[in-house]
Order: structure tokens, then sequence, then C-alpha cells
């Protein structure tokens, strides 16, 4: 393998893409291989290694017109690459110089396909990482055409039903199971004395309610103790992990990350579908509405039964989630890696 390691580009918005990152660089470096972050995301503290600023491409201010007036998706062919914003060119400048310095064996891209066609443009192999959704686009095709491998990161016998691509795409994707920056846990033989708890995991990247909605309710199902977390009107911790431990439900968003957690745990889930682009949370909805995953899928907060969904959703056996997260995800992407950094 290359002196210079592996890169993992990192999008900035929500968490989800760099606990998976983070996953990832540990798995990698216990291997022996060095990871470089790339992202405009501050480094986290426990990062194993370099870690590379990159300016945001999304800002307004002096000299920074608003990104959406710049022909951003040039003409349909990619997703952000507005014209004339100084962030844009410094951050694809960063990028091409950390590839020219250190010379990488492959990256993985962890989401853009402007950052993938940069580094397959520099003669570095590409792992891209696919996200649920309709992805059929312009844009999309032409990073999945210049990706080496294509991964997803949920069970392999849900992408058909999970990715709106092309038959060929779809063929190529390599469905790792979910990946949690949590170790596996069996369900607790034996819950805590006192009212059921729900827990609310809310998000970095935007709540699937409205305020309004869940105190709504929370005022519906006053039997159950409920904890907030995240979101907009939660507050906010690094580790979620002892509180979606103690819960008897969760109560979340349709997003990878989220769902990966709160699968590793083996808790039960009531899921809200978020509204996003590409339609993502909602094709993650419909699979699990489908599956047999120990989730109640319900269209939004002011649309469920309350406390009903709760009650049906604490009936549900949170080990039938070991077919979405078995622990074994971050050492499957490491294994593509080095298969593509060879």
């Amino acid at each position: 393998m290359s002196a210079g390691g592996v890169g993992c580009y990192v999008h900035h918005h929500g968490s989800g893409h760099l606990h998976r990152a983070g996953a990832l660089a540990r798995e990698l470096g216990g291997r022996g291989v060095a990871v470089t972050g790339l992202s405009s995301l501050p480094r986290p503290d426990d990062w194993p290694g370099e870690w590379v600023d990159l300016p945001r491409d999304d800002t307004v201010g002096p000299g920074r017109p608003d990104p959406g007036t710049a022909d951003p998706r040039a003409g349909g062919r990619l997703h952000w690459v507005p014209r004339h914003h100084p962030g844009l060119l410094e951050r694809h400048a960063a990028v091409a110089a950390w590839l020219a310095r250190t010379r990488p064996a492959a990256v993985v891209v962890d989401v853009s396909v402007e950052v993938a066609l940069l580094v397959r443009l520099h003669g570095v192999p590409v792992v891209s990482v696919v996200l649920p959704g309709v992805r059929d686009d312009a844009a999309h095709r032409l990073g999945h055409d210049v990706s080496d491998e294509i991964v997803g990161l949920w069970p392999a016998e849900v992408t058909s039903a999970l990715l709106g691509v092309a038959p060929d795409v779809a063929g190529r994707v390599r469905a790792l199971g979910g990946l949690s920056r949590f170790e596996v846990e069996a369900p607790p033989v034996q819950r805590r004395p006192g009212p059921p708890r729900v827990l609310v995991l809310g998000g970095r990247g935007g709540d699937a309610w409205a305020e309004a909605e869940l105190e709504a309710a929370v005022a519906a199902a006053r039997s159950w103790d409920w904890q907030v977390l995240g979101g907009t009107g939660g507050s906010w911790v690094a580790d979620p992990s002892e509180a979606i431990r103690d819960a008897d439900v969760v109560l979340t968003h349709a997003g990878q990350n989220a769902l990966a957690e709160v699968a590793a745990l083996r808790r039960p889930a009531v899921v809200v579908p978020a509204e996003r682009p590409h339609d993502e949370q909602r094709c993650t909805g419909r699979v699990l509405a489908a599956g047999p995953w120990p989730a109640v899928v319900v269209p939004s907060l002011a649309d469920a039964r309350w406390p009903d969904v709760l009650d049906e959703a604490r009936g549900l056996d949170g080990s039938a989630w070991a077919g979405w997260v078995d622990g074994q995800a971050a050492a499957r992407l490491a294994d593509v890696v080095q298969q593509v950094a060879r």
C-alpha cells in the first residue's frame, strides 16, 4: 500500500458521516494503515491520524455569492459547484494539494460526487459510500461511474428496495450492513422498575417533527417517561449509548446513523422518516415497515396514535436488529478499502 495511506472525505452535514469515518479509521489503524480525514468539520479529539480542514463552499458573505444563485449544479451534471465561490476553489485546492503531497493508495468518499470526481481525476482509486434514496440523476450516475467500489451501509437483501438506481449500478453496490460506532449488545433480560421510558433521539441534520408535534405526543402518552436528546428541543450528548440502552423504546428519524446505533443496542423503535433530498429517509422507512425489523414506522408524530404506537414498539423483539447491524460493517468496509488500495 502507498506510504500515503488512505484518505476519508467526511461530509459536514449531520454527524453520521463523521461517526462512520471514525469507525473505519480505528479499524484500519488497527491494521497498521494510516487514515487522513478531509472535512469542513472540526477534527475529532479521538481521530487517530492527520486531519485536513476544508473551507466551506456554502457560505454567504463579502466576496462569497449566494451559492444557490450561482449555477451550483453545472447544468445538472454535478450537485454543488457554485460559480466564483472562493470556498469551493480553496477546498478543492486543499484536497488536490493533499493528494499530490501524500499520494494515497485510495480515498473513501462519504459523500460527494465532486470530491469523488476530483480524486479520480488525480488517478487515485475511489471507494464511494452511497446513501438510500432515488440516486439516478446525472450527477449521481457520474459519481458511481468513476468509483472503483460503491458501498451501502445496510443489509444486502434490501438494496433493491432502498436504492433507486439503474440495475447495473445496484449490482455494483456492496451492502456491508449498518455501521454503528457502538459495540453490539444483547437486549437486556430485565428492564428497570418504574414507568416505561421512551428516548427521543434527534439529530444534527434536523428533526423529523415540529416541536409542537413532540409536545402533543408527550401530552398524549403521560404514562411514559420521556427523555429528549439532540435535535432542536433536546440536550446534546456526544455519546447517547447509555440513554439508548436504558430506553424501552427509541423514537427517531430514519437516518442511517441513528438507526445503526439503535440497532446495535437492540432497542425497538418508533421511526418517523424526515424529509431529505432524493427521498432518502422515506425509502428507508418503507423498507423498515415491510421487513422483519423491530420498528413501528409512522409518517409523522401528528398521525400517530399515542400511546398505542409506543406500546406496540415495546412489544417488539430488539434482537431482530441483528440482521441490520451485526458489528462487522467497519471490518467489511476496511476489507473493501484495502482491496482497492492494493
